[in-house]
């Protein structure tokens, strides 16, 4: 999030809500953008509210340090332009609501979910096919939930070809690998996109179609899910990674 958050004021967006309720520590030292020796125990959101003051002493955030909840919802979302999701792989539940209410409201959303060393995006539109019809989370187990979640929106699943380890993922401990490159690129493709959406100037790709850019393959995936997870070829992606992760 902290570097989405850096990306697009540099690009001059200077209005934000943020939030986040974690502070920093050593486990976020590989990927996340606030993360020195000088911010362990810091609050994410305030070093980042820091870093952005730094870069344009006018930009202007509210800031929500208690994290997004039913509770504050409405005025987390009050007079946003576009929601980024940087949400925690295993939020399922807060993020399905913040989806619903930004399509209610009509927000266009944006997911870009760093995988391996590239990135898979999601766009959901006003009008559009919404997080849950795309998804179909309701009923699951969260266990369920998160593989559907992660097969949703990498539905190429370009980065399993390189998992060299599966035991690093374990969705019922909330468990799962991380790298810089994957953050960096996904922070460059959301931005890219973001540019587009708020200055209404581009073509957007929105689900069920998307893309997922992988940089250690080399290859570029344009994806396309009609029913999304209902998709047949969803439901064999879901069977079989996890049949695979049960067998590590």
């Amino acid at each position: 999030g902290g570097t989405h958050l850096m990306t697009l004021t540099r690009l001059g967006v200077s209005n934000f809500n943020v939030a986040d309720l974690d502070d920093f520590d050593y486990p976020n030292f590989n990927r996340q953008y606030g993360a020195f020796c000088s911010t362990v125990g810091e609050q994410k959101s305030v070093v980042m509210e820091r870093q952005v003051k730094d870069v344009n002493p006018e930009s202007n955030i509210q800031n929500f340090h208690q994290g997004i909840s039913e509770d504050n919802l409405e005025e987390f979302l009050d007079g946003v332009d576009l929601y980024v999701d940087s949400l925690d792989i295993f939020a399922v539940d807060i993020r399905r609501k913040v989806f619903q209410r930004c399509y209610e409201k009509g927000i266009p959303a944006i997911t870009a979910a760093p995988m391996g060393m590239g990135t898979s995006v999601l766009i959901f539109l006003p009008g559009g096919m919404t997080f849950e019809e795309y998804f179909c989370l309701e009923g699951l187990s969260l266990e369920d939930q998160v593989l559907n979640f992660v097969v949703g929106i990498s539905p190429s699943m370009q980065q399993r070809s390189y998992l060299v380890d599966r035991r690093s993922v374990n969705f019922l401990k909330q468990k799962v690998p991380s790298l810089p490159m994957g953050i960096e690129i996904a922070s460059g493709v959301l931005c890219s996109q973001a540019l587009k959406l708020l200055l209404k100037r581009g073509d957007i790709v929105s689900a069920p179609k998307g893309f997922h850019y992988d940089a250690y393959r080399n290859r570029l995936i344009k994806t396309w899910r009609p029913w999304g997870n209902r998709n047949p070829y969803q439901k064999f992606m879901a069977w079989y990674i996890k049949r695979l992760l049960n067998k590590s």
